[in-house]
């Protein structure tokens, strides 16, 4: 049923995204989770070009459940102010629209939620220095 070569491969990549995740920093996961849902989104593209009804519906369910429990869920609504309100209404209309694509079986309405996504993945890769000075301002004055 399984070839022995993709189960040992399956295998490692899980292993690979495990430790991945464990090691990861608070911003090295949110941008996990941009490329997972931007990964997913990309294989429902491909199933809906293939006719693959039920791996496209699957790869979009994937879509949303990242984006809805792992990107809208880790926003802090309280903290984040109008960023975090915006962001949270963002992630709704993206989720919304993932299912949308789905039932009507648009590319096109995956490839807009693929640039929203890739849009917001840019912005927070491009943070990413001023996270790490903030990171070790703390262990610096610490060190005094």
């Amino acid at each position: 049923m399984f070839s022995p070569g993709h189960s040992g491969a399956n295998a490692y990549a899980r292993v690979g995204v495990e430790t991945g995740v464990m090691g990861a920093s608070p911003h090295r996961l949110i941008v996990m989770l941009y490329q997972g849902a931007r990964q997913a989104i990309a294989q429902a593209r491909m199933h809906l070009q293939q006719g693959n009804v039920s791996a496209r519906g699957e790869a979009v369910g994937k879509a949303i459940q990242i984006v809805e429990s792992g990107l809208q869920q880790s926003l802090n609504l309280e903290a984040g102010g109008e960023i975090a309100e915006r962001l949270n209404a963002l992630y709704s209309y993206m989720s919304r629209r993932l299912l949308e694509a789905n039932i009507k079986q648009s590319e096109a309405m995956l490839v807009e939620v693929d640039g929203l996504l890739a849009t917001l993945e840019e912005a927070w890769i491009g943070i990413a220095p001023e996270i790490a000075r903030m990171a070790a301002q703390p262990a610096a004055e610490s060190m005094r």
